[in-house]
């Protein structure tokens, strides 16, 4: 993929994202930054560490969208996980370096999928002869001594297992072309499955012992014997699973490996939401001492340790972390000092007001009018929202935002679902395909709801 410009990365990211353009740029300096550290004489690429971000900002802004849209845009592992799922070491609870685990677990299964995709051609075709032996089982060779009475046969027999052998491969080409055409997609051959039985093993622990649920199974795999199970299945689904199988062998898993830690290591980027959570204003007992525990936790993993997994030894430090969180009660600086030290930038990501709700309708590729349109166009129904309906919904999104809490662009999803609750519903019955959706027909459906604050509340 050809490395972007800070300048076209916040073009892809405007595609889904309205506004909040502060946080776009220090995004695309950050990813901008991985390629030119990977240009730098090696002596000092190592030095260069990431810089860390801070999402200042209420719920519903676009904070994960940006880094989701990031992650993908650079085609990076990516893992999103909540501050307060972690406790402090010595509590139950996830331990921080469970979330490298997971990234890990991440970039394996995608450099699998992207391998798999280029063994796939190969695949089909060995599950196309292994479907055509089934169909047309070779002929098994005997080798028999000859005695001196048949010498005189040899010749004759020779053509004659020649002819047999032509006839063969003609059916053989026969039933190929007739398969690729899927004229016997709807027959069924019986294929012997490979089934490993391995018992369950959970393990509730504290830090550190989450990996050994999956090395017991492992250990457990290579001691039970696989089985195997025959089923009758028709030819496509029996293409599938074979090219499957096929595929497994082709793939060099130490290969995956490798590649998936590297990936994990230079280009990996996690997305710590809810930091504001687990920051305290005062230091004293109760849960805020396991508040600072977490901090102190979380602090190696970000400055760069190495953490053990499955896969082996990764380390941590020029994974890109972006952190989150609405910080109403405390502030980045209620953070531990040495944390705050590792997240040097800092973007505050602005509410959503009427004019950005109605950006966010009709702008982005994956606006929720183009999804409500494309949703009722598979009933046959075409919906047409006018200007003044979209202004509508808008202004009333940001009047219950108002009124209750402020859950930003999410609000728009409760409104546009009980704004088409009846259409929705009566889609596949409607004789009147055509329906238009204008500013009265926004006020019939929602007005009652937004005068009775309580209703309010409760329904939107």
């Amino acid at each position: 993929m050809k490395p972007l410009n800070p300048r076209e990365i916040v073009s892809e990211l405007d595609r889904f994202v309205v506004g909040q353009d502060k946080a776009k740029r220090a995004v695309a300096i950050a990813l901008r930054n991985r390629w030119r550290r990977q240009q730098v004489p090696e002596e000092l690429r190592d030095e260069i560490a990431p810089k860390n971000i801070i999402m200042i900002g209420p719920t519903g802004v676009g904070k994960t969208e940006i880094a989701r849209r990031l992650a993908k845009l650079a085609q990076s592992p990516f893992l999103k996980i909540e501050a307060s799922k972690f406790t402090e070491v010595g509590y139950v609870g996830r331990d921080v370096e469970s979330m490298i685990r997971d990234l890990t677990e991440l970039a394996v299964k995608q450099v699998k999928d992207e391998e798999s995709e280029q063994v796939q051609a190969k695949s089909y075709e060995i599950a196309e002869e292994r479907i055509l032996d089934l169909l047309l089982p070779p002929k098994p060779k005997q080798v028999q001594p000859l005695g001196r009475s048949d010498l005189q046969h040899v010749q004759q027999g020779h053509l004659s297992e020649q002819q047999a052998s032509d006839e063969q491969i003609s059916t053989r080409d026969k039933l190929r072309t007739m398969l690729r055409q899927g004229k016997m997609d709807e027959r069924e051959v019986e294929l012997e499955i490979t089934q490993q039985n391995v018992p369950v093993v959970e393990i509730f622990s504290a830090s550190g012992l989450e990996e050994m649920d999956v090395n017991l199974k492992d250990m457990f795999g290579n001691m039970f014997p696989k089985k195997t199970k025959k089923r009758k299945v028709k030819i496509p689904e029996a293409r599938e699973i074979i090219a499957q199988e096929e595929a497994q062998k082709l793939i060099d898993m130490e290969k995956v490996t490798k590649m998936a830690v590297l990936r994990v290591e230079q280009s990996g980027i996690i997305f710590l939401d809810e930091l504001d959570k687990v920051a305290t204003r005062d230091q004293g007992h109760g849960p805020d001492v396991s508040r600072e525990g977490v901090q102190r936790d979380l602090l190696p993993i970000v400055e760069g340790s190495t953490v053990t997994t499955k896969y082996g030894m990764v380390k941590t430090d020029h994974i890109l972390f972006i952190a989150s969180g609405a910080f109403y009660v405390s502030k980045p600086s209620d953070l531990i000092p040495e944390l705050q030290g590792r997240f040097p930038i800092r973007v505050e990501l602005s509410s959503l007001g009427k004019e950005d709700f109605v950006r966010i309708l009709t702008e982005p590729q994956n606006a929720l009018i183009k999804q409500y349109i494309a949703l009722m166009d598979t009933e046959g129904v075409k919906l047409v929202f006018r200007e003044e309906a979209i202004e509508k919904i808008a202004e009333t999104a940001t009047t219950v935002n108002e009124k209750t809490e402020n859950i930003g662009a999410r609000r728009l999803h409760t409104i546009m679902e009980k704004l088409l609750e009846e259409i929705s519903f009566a889609a596949s019955e409607m004789t009147e395909k055509t329906v238009s959706i204008d500013a009265a027909y926004v006020s019939g459906r929602l007005e009652d709801l937004i005068l009775d604050e309580d209703l309010s509340r409760y329904i939107l």
